[in-house]
């Protein structure tokens, strides 16, 4: 019997093949640098599928037709799951304070469409959400919000909307207390009027078939995602968004992620002390 402990060999050649399927399909990009911690997070999905070697799970994912269910455990094995409420909050006020107020100035009964496009568990769209409902927008206007991840594991946490201390860690102690009721010690479940504003859904960035419907957004949030993508992952990604949006489009990335060189389709504007890109 083996052990998930156990941790398979992953030779360059193999690596390679695996590194540059995983990077084809969902935009993640790992260097040599990050070998070791590529096989220590598949290498419990090669003991699940039964399989011997990096190799046999290299051909098992690019050609069985049982693959299609595998890839969701591979977004589910290397994702990164760690982010809070009122995260990066400068995107999300400007959006508050100018975008929505600009929108609706513009077009008073259009329905304003917003989307949290790599959301983890959850905490970014209700953010969101919270913010806007602190300024009584949901009161007085039409406005949808989307939330998808590419990790199933993490869009059925955010849809059971049960969340630990350490989400909070950023979050006003009066706004937990206001959208969230404790259960137990150290786990508070968001109450039902706001998680209900959320539509969740799973989305690989990377298929714009996937994302095609969810591109149409007017605002996108993109965040801390692209430090893990290639140049190249990016590009695809950028210019997927860039074909449904409309026009004026607003894509909000990371302060530590940057498209100056990779897009001429956003403008990168300062809007109330945030940095959006702006599709003109």
């Amino acid at each position: 019997m083996r052990f998930v402990s156990e941790i398979f060999s992953l030779p360059d050649g193999h690596f390679t093949l695996l590194r540059d399927l995983i990077h084809e399909r969902i935009g993640v990009n790992y260097d040599n640098e990050r070998r070791d911690l590529l096989a220590e997070k598949l290498t419990p999905r090669v003991i699940a599928c039964g399989l011997d070697s990096f190799l046999d799970y290299y051909y098992f994912l690019k050609y069985d037709d049982a693959a299609e269910q595998e890839w969701k455990q591979v977004m589910d094995a290397i994702s990164i799951q760690e982010t809070f409420f009122w995260r990066e909050m400068d995107q999300i006020r400007a959006l508050v304070e100018v975008l929505v107020p600009e929108h609706f100035t513009a077009h008073p009964t259009e329905c304003l469409r917003i989307w949290s496009a790599a959301c983890a568990s959850g905490e970014e769209p209700l953010s969101i959400a919270m913010a806007l409902n602190e300024k009584g927008w949901f009161a007085r206007a039409p406005i949808e919000i989307y939330a998808s991840d590419g990790s199933p594991s993490a869009i059925a946490k955010a849809r059971q909307g049960v969340y630990r201390d350490r989400s909070f860690r950023n979050l006003p102690p009066h706004l937990q207390t206001k959208y969230f009721r404790e259960e137990q010690e150290n786990q508070w479940r968001v109450v039902p009027e706001l998680h209900s504003r959320i539509k969740w859904t799973t989305a690989n960035l990377m298929a714009e078939s996937e994302i095609q419907h969810l591109a149409t957004a007017n605002i996108i949030f993109c965040r801390n995602v692209f430090i893990y993508f290639s140049e190249k992952a990016i590009y695809q990604t950028v210019r997927a968004f860039s074909k449904t949006m409309p026009t004026p489009g607003y894509l909000c990335v990371a302060a530590s992620e940057s498209l100056l060189k990779l897009t001429t389709e956003f403008e990168l504007q300062e809007i109330e002390n945030a940095f959006i890109y702006v599709k003109r």
